[in-house]
Formats: C-alpha cells, structure tokens, sequence
C-alpha cells in the first residue's frame, strides 16, 4: 500500500513540476512551487526526489522521453515492411515533437534550455531510450549493433530537422521522408532496399 501512495505521489509531483515549468520556465520554477502545485509537503518532494529540483527535472525529462516512445511504438504495430517502418517512426516523431503543447510552450519561454535538453544533457537519455524501444521492432530486418546505430540515427535526425526544420524535406509528411529514406537511410544499412 505504501508503494502505491509513492507511486502516486511522483506521478503528480512530476506532473505539478511539468505544469509549473510550462506557467514560468524552469530556471524559475522553484521546489516549493511544485510542491504547493502537487498538494503535497517541500519534505515530500525532497523524500520523493533526493538531491531537490534536479533530480526531479531529469525525473520528468526520463518520464516524457519514455511516455513519447511508448506513443511511438504503438504507431509501429501496423508496419508492412521495413521501410513502412521507417517512415511510421520518423513521421510519427517528427509529428509529436511539432505538436507537443508542453514543448511548445518551453520553446517559447526557454528556447536555449529546451535545445539544449534536446541536444547537450538530454540527448543521452533520448538516445538510451529510442534504442531501447526502436531496436526490438528493427531486429526482424537488420541485426542488433545496426538496429542500435539505426535507432541512434533516426533519432539523432528527427531532433535535428526538428530544431531546424529543412526545406528539402518535411519529416512529417509521408512522402517527403520516404524519399528521404529511400536516399539517405536506405544506403547506409547494408546498401539493400529498405524492406528486403
């Protein structure tokens, strides 16, 4: 029983801390305004997430990571071929990163924080998890080191076009990345068509 009332205790303290990193950014975003956004006690935060508002933002930042691949995975469960693969998982991606409210509103307030959790300090974590979640759904097409550097790859591409959108490709439009894939991705993982 008490492991439950923990558990439900991080899932709202993580969730108050998203709400208050979106109302004032996260460099003001205090301890004290989560735990009065949670309803619970500053000792309860600190208990919950030793080490105070870091641990619990890195916390937060594993959590919206793991929940966006999960929503992932799921658009993968349709794939044809491995090139349908692909295309789902970069499509997707791209489309939830565009339409992601929280993300949005960080991008507004804190522009350089959010790249660089995209980029510098999250980019391990987004790495670690996008192989984790992607490589099982690629083991049926390549083996397990390709579907690792695979994984790696396509994340590492979707943030950037993300961040700084292309005018040769919309990674979000069916089409465009599967031309893309066609070209770039396809030549690299063992010079075979996608979908052999």
């Amino acid at each position: 029983m008490a492991g439950a009332v923990e558990s439900e205790q991080v899932e709202r303290v993580i969730g108050a801390a998203k709400r208050c990193c979106e109302r004032w950014g996260r460099a003001k975003t205090t301890v004290d305004d989560i735990a009065t956004e949670a309803g619970v006690s500053r000792a309860t935060v600190y208990r919950l997430f030793p080490g105070g508002r870091d641990n619990l933002f890195e916390a937060m930042r594993q959590r919206e990571t793991e929940d966006f691949f999960v929503a992932l995975s799921q658009t993968l469960a349709g794939a044809t071929s491995f090139e349908d693969l692909l295309v789902r998982a970069v499509v997707n991606a791209t489309r939830a990163l565009r339409e992601d409210e929280h993300l949005r509103l960080m991008l507004a307030t804190e522009p350089g924080e959010v790249v660089h959790e995209l980029t510098v300090h999250g980019l391990p974590v987004i790495l670690r998890v996008a192989t984790d979640f992607l490589t099982p759904w690629f083991d049926p097409y390549i083996d397990d080191a390709r579907s690792a550097e695979l994984a790696e790859l396509l994340s590492r591409l979707v943030i950037s076009y993300f961040l700084a959108p292309s005018t040769h490709y919309d990674l979000a439009d069916p089409a465009s990345a599967a031309s893309f894939i066609a070209q770039f991705i396809t030549p690299a993982f063992d010079g075979q068509p996608v979908g052999r």
